[in-house]
């Protein structure tokens, strides 16, 4: 799988513009995956243009939670391919015209090896990828507890990596886990960074994390 960060609070390439929200293009091989949308859609469609993502190469929109930071680029994306399949969390009111939509409301295969944990806490949801490694949770702010996360995501596979904003999770939740990429809202970052240092890895858009 290939996870290519496209929007988020700082940036890793300096042509892409930094901003308050969270967006990656998620690449199984068999799915090209919109999570989340950013809170622009003018930031989230000018960093795809630099990234050479065409809208029109997406197949599936999976929204982690309601808050606009993740959501407010949708609109925009959605004007451009709405030949899409999006999976909403039950809490998110999505009113747009779209090929389909899934309320995910429990843990579910999407797809081969492609899982949700499904709304965890009545607010959240994080995609589950399977690959070699183990399992890749992505992640939109992880309000959710961790360890409800991490527990989940577990019946589908051990759990191998987290990538996306992690809030206020205690780095201590983390152990065990073998890449780890905060993004977006994380508060203890450098913590994370300081106690797992071989399992860091900076997010920022323009980021490109491959697994095997």
């Amino acid at each position: 799988m290939k996870i290519t960060i496209i929007y988020d609070n700082t940036s890793f390439r300096s042509d892409l513009q930094a901003d308050w929200g969270f967006a990656a293009l998620v690449e199984t091989g068999k799915k090209m995956i919109l999570f989340d949308a950013g809170a622009s859609g003018k930031i989230l469609l000018s960093n795809m243009q630099k990234l050479r993502i065409s809208p029109d190469e997406i197949d599936t929109v999976f929204i982690s939670h309601s808050h606009f930071d993740h959501t407010g680029g949708l609109s925009a994306f959605l004007r451009e391919n709405n030949d899409v399949h999006v999976f909403i969390p039950p809490s998110f009111r999505f009113q747009e015209e779209v090929r389909e939509i899934t309320d995910l409301e429990i843990p579910l295969k999407l797809s081969e090896g492609l899982y949700s944990t499904g709304q965890l806490e009545g607010i959240e949801q994080a995609l589950c990828v399977q690959t070699e490694q183990g399992v890749v949770v992505i992640v939109g702010c992880a309000h959710p507890d961790m360890h409800e996360i991490v527990h989940t995501a577990s019946r589908f596979g051990q759990v191998y990596g987290i990538i996306g904003g992690m809030h206020g999770t205690e780095s201590e939740s983390l152990k065990g886990i073998g890449l780890i990429c905060p993004t977006h809202c994380t508060q203890h970052k450098a913590e994370m960074k300081e106690l797992y240092p071989e399992q860091f890895i900076e997010g920022g858009a323009g980021r490109t994390i491959e697994i095997a």
